[in-house]
């Protein structure tokens, strides 16, 4: 009966509250919804609701049905509906499926039959997920991700229907009516969203009226994708502080957290900035000779060539792609700055070929002998830069942030360029989206 379908789900939910407060404070906000098994064979997805094949959740353990609702709510609290950009959509969804199994299987749920997991991948983003899918992978996500369409573009853009008229086949379907109640991003009733048991809305009532199910719902257009962005994000920080609050959110949890409410400006935008900061042009009061021009000594600009250091951590959490992107970025920058760039390289120990110097006039690339691989110290670059006869005007240090760290802070500006969560004992962090 569709009644024990609904009792299941209200425990699982109500289960998930007591024993997981942050993930079941999360799932709470996905009312539930039948789903026609013409296009749903498990669960889904639109950022909105959470849909549900009623063979399947019948044929799952109460505690794999915890699973399931977490998962769905993690895709929409982890903001996956907005972050696909350029990507293949199914490579997309796989990348998204590997990146949440880990952090709910090692929050102790007990996993659905037939979820994607590889322990590499564990403390992975989808980003980092995407590139280590074949392109032709057999895999598929456990459930339908129903927020975008299509094969590339911006969030399926060109497979979905204008704003407009997306909203208006949302308001033709059954239970369309609960999409205003749903958007209000500061709504705290929508936290009692199908109710603390999960059975008594007024969803569910029709949905036990309704054997064929809700229609599948159309993709998201940008403005609501931006809505649900900031609202997904409130709901984070909510639910995070109810679960600290509790005792009971965990490290793996506390730490995704802190990392995916941190400002996440784009990189280059920041590097240019403290670069750019770093090397303007300021005024001196010494004496352009010594000859005197009168005793008064009046303040002159001047322009000076701007000493910056790159570190490379090459211990292998940094791909090659990416550290010429990163150069390039550096090299573009350094021109405008009129920076001399010295070059070194890390893992545990320095690089034996370094360091390699740069003019302005000269391109900043990568050395072909680069090699590394073992493990991560961050302590060698610094103590090597301490000895130099100039300290740097300012250190840029590309790293995972995975190491051991000088105890000591140094003596001039440090830029870290962080891929992953990890955090920095001193200097400025920018963040690699």
């Amino acid at each position: 009966m569709s009644h024990d379908t609904e009792t299941k789900l209200a425990a699982a939910r109500t289960r998930l509250i007591l024993d997981k407060p942050f993930l079941g404070a999360l799932v709470l906000r996905l009312p539930l919804k039948l789903a026609d098994p013409d296009w749903c064979q498990t669960v889904a997805t639109d950022a909105r609701h959470f849909y549900y094949n009623k063979s399947y959740i019948d044929s799952l353990s109460l505690d794999q049905t915890q699973f399931v609702l977490a998962h769905e709510a993690m895709h929409c609290a982890l903001s996956h509906f907005a972050r696909r950009q350029h990507r293949v959509k199914k490579r997309w969804d796989v990348a998204c499926d590997f990146a949440i199994n880990p952090l709910l299987i090692n929050d102790g749920l007990i996993p659905a039959p037939n979820v994607l997991y590889m322990k590499e991948y564990e403390d992975m983003t989808a980003e980092e997920i995407y590139p280590l899918i074949d392109e032709n992978t057999e895999d598929g996500p456990m459930d339908d991700h129903l927020y975008d369409e299509g094969e590339g573009g911006n969030n399926g853009e060109g497979s979905q229907p204008p704003p407009k008229q997306a909203q208006q086949d949302e308001q033709q379907q059954p239970q369309g009516g609960d999409q205003h109640h749903d958007e209000r991003p500061n709504d705290n009733d929508d936290q009692n969203e199908g109710g603390g048991n999960g059975g008594n809305n007024d969803e569910n009532q029709t949905n036990q009226n309704n054997t064929t199910g809700a229609a599948k719902p159309p993709p998201l257009n940008q403005n609501e994708i931006e809505q649900l962005g900031v609202q997904w994000q409130q709901r984070l920080a909510g639910a995070a502080q109810q679960a600290q609050q509790a005792g009971k959110l965990g490290g793996n949890m506390a730490r995704l957290v802190d990392h995916l409410l941190q400002p996440q400006l784009p990189w280059r935008m920041l590097l240019s900035r403290y670069m750019n900061y770093s090397a303007r042009d300021d005024y001196s009061f010494t004496r352009p000779s010594s000859r005197r021009q009168g005793d008064a000594i009046l303040p002159s600009l001047h322009s000076a060539q701007v000493e910056v250091t790159v570190i490379l951590d090459t211990s292998g959490s940094i791909g090659q792609k990416e550290m010429h992107e990163f150069l390039s970025e550096v090299d573009a920058l350094k021109g405008q700055m009129r920076a001399r760039v010295t070059l070194q390289a890390c893992d545990e120990k320095l690089a034996d070929d370094g360091p390699w110097h740069y003019e302005p006039w000269d391109e900043l690339k990568l050395p072909a002998s680069l090699q590394g691989g073992g493990g991560t110290r961050f302590t060698p670059a610094f103590e090597w830069a301490e000895q130099q006869d100039k300290l740097p005007d300012l250190m840029l240090y590309f790293t995972d942030a995975e190491g051991e760290f000088p105890e000591n802070t140094p003596n001039f500006p440090v830029i870290w360029l962080v891929k992953g969560k990890a955090k920095v004992p001193f200097g400025t962090r920018i963040q690699l989206n």
